[in-house]
């Protein structure tokens, strides 16, 4: 049966937009955003049009009116920033709550150790520190109205990296790795049923949702070419460090439900046995 609860997703058309709607439409009035033209999103009821640089946030927010906002918007940053400035002067006034999706490179100044939710975040890049600006709104905050979903690199058959990596091997292109990167990971699927127990169980706070191990960036990267196919890739080792070096969000203070983790080696045989 569907619950009445009205979520709005930002960035319903990208690749973690999509799935989400996917996971939820079926249980909660469910709309979303998109950018770019698709006969899809135009003649879905549940979609609105919105250009991040163009239009104003409210109009969409007074015409859905949610209460549950789930943004996985991209695009211009300074744009970004503003929008959810005005996504949390909207949600001050109003009974709502954001669940924003954050990256684990709020994190990439530390290199040293995986890092936990309670963590000081620190950025050296200039999508970790956006990622910081609107976490440091979202803070500010009283805890009932905001969720901070911090997560790692996303795979998945759709996922624009999987897709990269299949065309850089049809075109003979090499693929990056990464020898002395320690990540964790996680895919579209599991994501996705994490953000709707968040959801449904009204949990709110910082979330780190990646695998509960840790594996490093080639021998991962390796492994799913292995999967998708028989192919002789090229890879191209870079080393921007002669360390070792860690970007992980591990979960230290709210793990999940057992059903609601995954490890690395399920992630790679979830997707990608050809």
């Amino acid at each position: 049966m569907l619950n009445t609860k009205k979520v709005l997703i930002l960035g319903g058309s990208g690749f973690l937009g999509q799935s989400i709607y996917k996971e939820l439409c079926k249980y909660f009035d469910t709309y979303g955003t998109y950018f770019s033209a698709r006969k899809s999103f135009e003649d879905n009821k549940q979609f609105s049009r919105y250009d991040l640089q163009e239009d104003d946030i409210f109009q969409i927010l007074e015409k859905v009116q949610p209460q549950i906002i789930i943004s996985a918007l991209r695009g211009n940053f300074a744009a970004q920033v503003q929008a959810h400035q005005h996504i949390v002067e909207y949600i001050s006034k109003n009974d709502c709550a954001l669940f924003f999706l954050s990256s684990a490179n709020v994190f990439d100044a530390y290199s040293k150790y995986p890092s936990y939710e309670n963590d000081k975040t620190l950025s050296e890049s200039v999508y970790g520190r956006l990622k910081i600006k609107i976490e440091n709104m979202l803070l500010r905050l009283p805890k009932k109205k905001m969720a901070i979903l911090r997560v790692p690199m996303v795979f998945g058959n759709g996922s624009p990296r999987i897709k990269q990596m299949k065309k850089f091997i049809l075109d003979n292109e090499p693929i990056e790795v990464f020898p002395n990167l320690i990540m964790n990971v996680t895919n579209d699927d599991k994501l996705t049923q994490q953000i709707h127990y968040l959801i449904n169980r009204n949990k709110r706070g910082v979330f780190h949702l990646g695998s509960n191990d840790l594996v490093h960036h080639e021998d991962f990267i390796k492994e799913i070419v292995n999967r998708i196919g028989n192919f002789n890739p090229i890879y191209k080792r870079v080393f921007t460090t002669n360390e070792e070096r860690y970007l992980a969000v591990l979960p230290k203070d709210y793990k999940l439900p057992k059903n609601l983790q995954i490890n690395s080696q399920e992630i790679i045989e979830h997707h990608y046995t050809s």
